[in-house]
């Protein structure tokens, strides 16, 4: 599977719209053009157009990963989880690094806490060698990069390893501690938002 770096992110939005908000799925054209160009729990932020997500799409249905679901709407749903016969949880997982690239099993976690909330890194782990003994493999354990505590999972959808690897670890001589304080700075700001919908709700009943 060579999928383009959108194609990829097209489909990570279907499988992690599927999952986290699986009211509004299947998912209208707009929708998914604004998933893919969403702020939050993206890697990288894009800012793409509606005939270049129409391009992906194409693309995704020419892989079998992807079809239209007629109706008044025109709406695209993915196909992924039958074709790779995905878990609920697997499906979390691939969505995750499809949108965010490569991470460590620790932030695989927290990130997926949306889509799947797994209760311990030994059910994370277990998803994620069924996904590396797949035929083909659908991700990979890169290599440990120097001064990190821990090795990152990449997909390979895009026919390798995403090049964004490489500058990641680059960036600073330290890049576990940097990626753990992204995901801790992530969590408290999920949290925050949280608490701040909790105090509107009380203050309601007022």
């Amino acid at each position: 599977m060579n999928l383009s770096p959108l194609e990829c992110r097209a489909l990570g939005c279907l499988l992690e719209k599927q999952l986290s908000t699986p009211d509004v799925y299947p998912l209208s054209m707009n929708t998914l053009v604004n998933a893919c160009n969403q702020s939050s729990n993206r890697d990288p932020v894009l800012s793409v157009t509606e005939p270049d997500v129409q391009e992906a799409v194409a693309g995704l249905i020419e892989n079998g990963l992807a079809e239209h679901w007629p109706g008044r709407v025109l709406k695209i749903a993915h196909t992924a989880k039958p074709t790779w016969n995905l878990s609920v949880q697997e499906a979390a997982l691939l969505a995750e690094l499809l949108l965010r690239g490569p991470q460590t099993s620790g932030e695989l976690r927290t990130n997926t806490r949306r889509m799947y909330p797994f209760p311990d890194l030994a059910e994370l782990e277990g998803c994620l060698a069924v996904l590396m003994e797949a035929e083909p493999p659908l991700v990979v354990r890169l290599p440990r990069a120097p001064g990190a505590r821990e090795a990152r999972v990449a997909h390979l959808l895009g026919g390798g390893i995403e090049a964004s690897t490489a500058p990641r670890a680059a960036a600073s001589s330290q890049p576990g501690r940097m990626d753990q304080l992204e995901v801790d700075l992530s969590f408290l700001r999920e949290e925050l938002a949280e608490l701040r919908k909790e105090f509107e709700a009380f203050k309601a009943q007022f």
